[in-house]
């Protein structure tokens, strides 16, 4: 029997029940090296084939296949990418929501019951423009799925989070997988990882609530990623962002290896995009995207030229900052237009042809690039006492240089200038070098970008009596770090974000005390950036 309890609480308690992340990633340990057979990713090579058929099972669990989704008239932009996947996917929706629905798309929303087994329309009339389906989040799982750029309500939450778990418990039960008892039909047991089970409710809640557009963003990789189940007539764009080395055991140990992976959305007939990378070090990362595109059989890969990009005036006063977010936009762009004008829409002018600029976008896009915004992603915002906030859950050597570019840019000098950083995972002497190096090169003076380093792990509260001591062996290397990197810079370490935070206070005060302006940039981590916002006033939940 499936449990009563149907709260918002309840459905994060059992989220809370499955196989995470982190787990699924560690079975890849560590890459091998020695294998570079057609730039493909050598490591797990077994894990990573049985990704997609065990996907795809669970989604027929769940009710669906690839097929019974594109018979909803649903249609997606597609986004993979190490850098910058979450910005292109959040301005691609804010794009789009720009626009009122398709025209058919009425007409086709008679299918979306039929699809998920007969449950009807959503809980609401007026059905979402678009959906986006992102990762990680930073304060509640709710902002992964998102209906008009919006995270869904707690309540619909629980309602659809629900309505998945019954039918894979259902599933199991008719299936009569081995469990120790029939009380485990209705447990974590019978259903898949944290990502896999995110990903079929973001598909379910989209049918449900009559949702015609999406972005989806892969979680990581491409090819074996979760969300790459979609068929050809479901995908209208398929986008690679920025490639880096990230998540090298499971997707390959050179950039060649993580290229071949991310490209594995390209569908045969849809055009893909990405940028073009020049000069011989990117040679064999576009070697290998052209020769995927053709692999794959897609319409044409569209390589948007940084040439091009650096010429366009860019949009004033964009939610999401960051001289790197030029070349995000201009890639939403190309895929939003290319969207638009699959599901319908005709552009009037220049903008209409195919030879368009980036001069030529219209305001309605204009529009959307303005307003789009992502959570921990080049996110400023000052506190009730006048401290300024700067948060970006960058994580990779390429992306905490961009923060690193953003921050310095955005404070003058004189100003009290803080840090804080954590990084469990991965070096922290590569993330923190390329932080220090961007920033001090673009503030253009000999003086400390940083005042003040603050080093801490990600638990939130310290130990209590009696817990065993934190392990703060990469905080103390983080600190060496920066001591090298910039030796005027005052280092603290600590074993949880709320002692760091206290500390963070104590510079601000006495910053507002001597007539300064106190700046913070907290990076390196989504899990830090989460446990620092909850100690903020301005955070609603």
């Amino acid at each position: 029997m499936a449990s009563s309890q149907r709260t918002y609480d309840d459905a994060l308690s059992r989220l809370a029940q499955l196989q995470s992340n982190r787990t699924i990633v560690n079975l890849f340990g560590s890459d091998d090296s020695n294998n570079d057979s057609q730039n493909k990713p050598a490591a797990k090579k077994d894990l990573n084939s049985l990704a997609i058929p065990e996907m795809l099972s669970w989604l027929a669990r769940a009710g669906y296949t690839p097929s019974s989704l594109a018979a909803t008239g649903l249609k997606c932009v597609h986004v993979a990418g190490t850098k910058g996947k979450g910005s292109v996917s959040a301005l691609v929706s804010s794009i789009i929501s720009q626009y009122p629905p398709f025209p058919g798309a009425a007409a086709a929303a008679a299918a979306a019951a039929a699809a998920d087994g007969g449950g009807g329309g959503g809980v609401h009339q007026k059905k979402p423009v678009v959906g986006t389906y992102t990762s990680p989040h930073v304060l509640s799982v709710r902002e992964r799925i998102q209906l008009d750029n919006v995270p869904i309500s707690r309540e619909k939450f629980a309602l659809y989070f629900f309505e998945v778990w019954d039918r894979l418990s259902a599933a199991a039960r008719e299936a009569r997988d081995p469990v120790q008892s029939e009380a485990e039909y209705d447990g974590p047991g019978t259903k898949p990882f944290y990502f896999r089970f995110l990903t079929i409710l973001a598909f379910h809640i989209f049918v449900r609530e009559g949702v015609k557009q999406a972005v989806i963003e892969c979680g990581i990789g491409g090819e074996y990623d979760s969300t790459n189940f979609l068929s050809p007539e479901c995908v209208t764009a398929s986008v690679v962002t920025q490639l880096g080395f990230d998540h090298v055991a499971m997707l390959g140990n050179t950039v060649e290896k993580i290229a071949w992976n991310k490209s594995g959305i390209f569908r045969q007939g849809v055009k893909g995009f990405t940028r073009r990378l020049d000069g011989q070090a990117q040679k064999g990362v576009m070697e290998v995207l052209r020769n995927r595109a053709h692999e794959k059989g897609v319409e044409r890969l569209v390589e948007v030229e940084d040439e091009e990009v650096e010429k366009w005036k860019g949009v004033e006063g964009a939610k999401l900052e960051g001289p790197f977010q030029k070349f995000n936009m201009a890639l939403a762009v190309a895929a939003a237009r290319e969207h638009l004008i699959r599901v319908g829409h005709k552009f009037e002018g220049a903008f209409g042809e195919e030879g368009w600029t980036l001069d030529n976008i219209p305001a309605e896009f204009e529009k959307g690039l303005e307003e789009a915004s992502l959570k921990g992603r080049c996110e400023s915002f000052r506190d009730s006492n006048g401290t300024e906030w700067f948060v970006d859950g960058a994580h990779t050597e390429d992306s905490l240089a961009g923060v690193g570019q953003w921050f310095a840019g955005k404070v003058k000098e004189g100003d009290v200038n803080v840090l804080v950083f954590n990084q469990q995972d991965r070096d922290p002497e590569v993330l923190l070098k390329a932080l220090f190096t961007a920033a001090h090169k673009e503030s253009g003076t000999t003086t400390l970008v940083f005042s003040y380093a603050v080093l801490t792990r990600n638990e939130e509260k310290a130990p209590a009596e009696g817990e065993p001591e934190r392990d703060l062996a990469v905080q103390l290397k983080g600190q060496k770090i920066v001591q090298e990197a910039s030796a005027g810079t005052e280092t603290s370490v600590y074993n949880a974000v709320e002692p760091a935070m206290e500390q963070v206070q104590k510079i601000a005060k006495q910053a507002r005390k001597n007539g300064k302006t106190c700046n913070v940039l907290v990076t390196g981590s989504f899990h830090l950036l989460g446990g620092v916002l909850k100690t903020v006033e301005y955070v609603e939940y």
